[in-house]
């Protein structure tokens, strides 16, 4: 008798996972046919993130059953946020149960959260720079995240009530970081495979109490907003969403090649934007352009809002003589005869 179906449906999801970066790291059987052991490179190491969570645990259960088969080792990193009383003892029991699993090296990594853009924002940075130092110190080929179809919905509802543009629609990509470090195995399973597939084999999951504390954004919408929505739309919303961020992400890049290849067109022998040559130009490039040029001069790519971009875009689209427009990171946009001026100010 085979395993129960979420067990089931969430080791398939790891394993395709898993041979995606056996492929990139160049040791599939067939990449290698006749070279001896001693010869090939060494088995890539992957991390799992965890909080101790039914999504990270069910994850973190799969990576231990499948990466044996796959001549990958397989460890762990649990985040200590420090926000909640007991959090260090909450993160050494996690630490126990990824040791249990079999997974080595196991840490446990305790962060200051500051409050820059806000709680949970901060403590995603804090999380994430944890994250990728942890894989840096251990030369993780790659940290897999337990984000599934559900958390997707909600990152684009909330995307969609910022006005971000379809990059923030286009939710959280299935590879992302830097030289594709962080994996989501998850994003095309519900978050109740996950619980299912964590009862049915017994593992113990903590239930953080910031999810359902409404003076979280995200727990207001994932309590509150999705349910209301679905009562009123009917289910089916949150495969919907997952499938516009799909989408959405398909548009973006394609967007986002466009202007690659379009900025070199736009700029004078100086290195120097063109304003006729970016009036020319469909918005939707143009402002990527823009945005490219903000983040280049310095402005910091969370805190460049499509606000910011718009009143750059004026400069091009609605030039009547107006100042020097303010960014974050203290720079400073400015047209001067005929050229758009982006640096520090």
């Amino acid at each position: 008798m085979g395993p129960h179906p979420a067990v089931a449906a969430i080791r398939l999801a790891v394993r395709r996972v898993l041979h995606d970066l056996l492929t990139e790291h160049d040791r599939a059987p067939a990449a290698v046919p006749h070279a001896l052991p001693h010869e090939l490179p060494p088995p890539p190491l992957v991390l799992v993130a965890c909080s101790g969570g039914a999504d990270s645990m069910a994850l973190a259960s799969a990576l231990a059953f499948e990466s044996p088969k796959l001549g990958i080792r397989a460890g762990g990193v649990t985040v200590d946020h420090g926000l909640q009383p007991g959090s260090d003892a909450r993160a050494a029991e996690v630490v126990q149960r990824l040791r249990e699993l079999g997974l080595d090296p196991v840490d446990s990594v305790a962060v200051t959260v500051g409050r820059t853009g806000g709680p949970e924002a901060a403590a995603r940075d804090a999380r994430y720079a944890a994250l990728d130092t942890a894989a840096e110190r251990h030369g993780a080929a790659a940290v897999l995240l337990g984000h599934t179809r559900d958390d997707q919905a909600e990152t684009v509802l909330l995307g969609l009530a910022r006005g971000s543009g379809i990059r923030s629609l286009s939710g959280m990509a299935a590879v992302s970081g830097a030289g594709g470090r962080y994996r989501r195995p998850f994003l095309e399973l519900d978050r109740q495979t996950a619980r299912k597939a964590c009862m049915v084999q017994s593992l113990p999951v903590w239930d953080d109490p910031h999810n359902a504390d409404p003076a979280y954004t995200r727990s207001r919408l994932r309590h509150e907003g999705l349910p209301a929505l679905e009562k009123a739309l009917g289910k089916g919303v949150v495969e919907a969403l997952a499938r516009t961020a799909q989408l959405s992400r398909d548009d973006a890049d394609a967007l986002d090649s466009w202007a690659g290849q379009a900025e070199a067109t736009v700029r004078d022998a100086t290195g120097l934007l063109e304003c006729a040559k970016l009036y020319a130009l469909p918005p939707a490039v143009r402002r990527r352009i823009l945005r490219r040029a903000a983040i280049d001069a310095g402005a910091p790519a969370g805190s460049l809002f499509a606000r910011h971009i718009e009143e750059v875009d004026r400069l091009i689209t609605g030039w009547r003589g107006q100042g020097a427009i303010n960014l974050p990171g203290k720079v400073v946009a400015q047209r001067q005869g005929g050229r758009l001026v982006i640096r520090q100010g």
